[in-house]
């Protein structure tokens, strides 16, 4: 879209030279041609340094938009980004597209179904029911079971296996709210990129980025019925026990634990090699590694047994 079909749609004055806005993307993200927005004061400090063409802000932190940038003032920046997320959408399917490509020793179902632009590696098996999305990329040696399926830009790497009823890329749980309490969609653009040599249980569901790309890095290992929210970045070799979840942009370093239950609220960065015991309730960063956790609220977890052992006697 043009700049100044933009600010007409979300009531902004813009009265200098048009020009095209190819995407939406973070303040740390956004290119030259990019649009990008402000809606918590605690990222004023990224304006400053952002790339973007121009930044979505209200009349508190219009100041700090850079010379050269051009600031679209609103009332409700987070709302006007939810609106103008659906116009930068992809299509859900696109019939323009080539034909998908099949790798060498492929096994595909023929009750599967492929999407146009997507790319299977050789020697991959994708059993019946599985649905891959237009423009995915699935490496070597990868086995997808039935009814597995993968939205539109997702990567999936080599030697990875995922189970039945998994669901990759779909959307994040991603809301704009008024002064009504009305809620507007925020379309998730991102996608989600799964490297080499990951295991992926059954109805776990990985949900596609706003802007960018939730990973599970290489080595990760993922049990049946796991959440991992939109922008979240799982470390190499990490463990998630069935019923865990990971709230949005939640990043875990490498060889990270979680307990079945146990769950983390989101934009924490949990240092290497932490364990959660089951159930554990993260509500903060964890930055020293190798520690192990257990309860909620979060200590840890030889504490949390003496704990439990004192209020055991007491209620004897």
């Amino acid at each position: 879209m043009d700049i100044q079909s933009i600010a007409s749609l979300i009531g902004a004055e813009y009265t200098g030279e048009n020009f095209e806005i190819t995407a939406m993307n973070t303040l740390k993200d956004a290119s030259a041609s990019e649009l990008s927005f402000v809606a918590n004061s605690k990222y004023v400090k990224d304006i400053q340094t952002s790339k973007a063409a121009a930044i979505i802000v209200d009349t508190k932190t219009q100041e700090f938009v850079p010379e050269g940038c051009v600031a679209l003032v609103v009332q409700n920046p987070y709302w006007e980004m939810a609106v103008l997320s659906k116009k930068f959408a992809p299509l859900i399917e696109d019939e323009s597209l080539p034909e998908p490509i099949i790798g060498e020793g492929s096994k595909i179902s023929n009750k599967a179904e492929i999407a146009k632009g997507a790319v299977i590696g050789k020697n991959c098996t994708i059993l019946a029911h599985s649905y891959i999305g237009c423009n995915t990329v699935i490496g070597d040696n990868t086995v997808i079971y039935p009814n597995v399926t993968v939205y539109r830009d997702c990567m999936i790497g080599s030697d990875c296996m995922i189970h039945a009823n998994t669901t990759i890329g779909s959307d994040g749980f991603g809301f704009a709210t008024n002064a009504m309490g009305e809620h507007k969609k925020i379309y998730q653009n991102g996608n989600v990129i799964i490297e080499d040599d990951v295991e992926i249980g059954s109805s776990t569901t990985i949900d596609r980025a706003v802007f960018g790309a939730t990973r599970i890095k290489k080595g990760v290992r993922i049990d049946n019925l796991v959440q991992i929210g939109h922008n979240c970045e799982v470390g190499e070799y990490s463990v998630l026990v069935a019923q865990s979840g990971l709230a949005g942009s939640t990043k875990l370093g490498r060889n990270v634990v979680m307990g079945g239950q146990s769950a983390t609220a989101g934009h924490l960065e949990i240092a290497p090699f932490t364990k959660f015991a089951a159930r554990s309730g993260v509500t903060k960063s964890i930055t020293q590694s190798g520690l192990t956790y257990g309860g909620f609220p979060l200590m840890e977890h030889k504490l949390w047994l003496k704990l439990q052992a004192k209020l055991a006697r007491l209620i004897k």
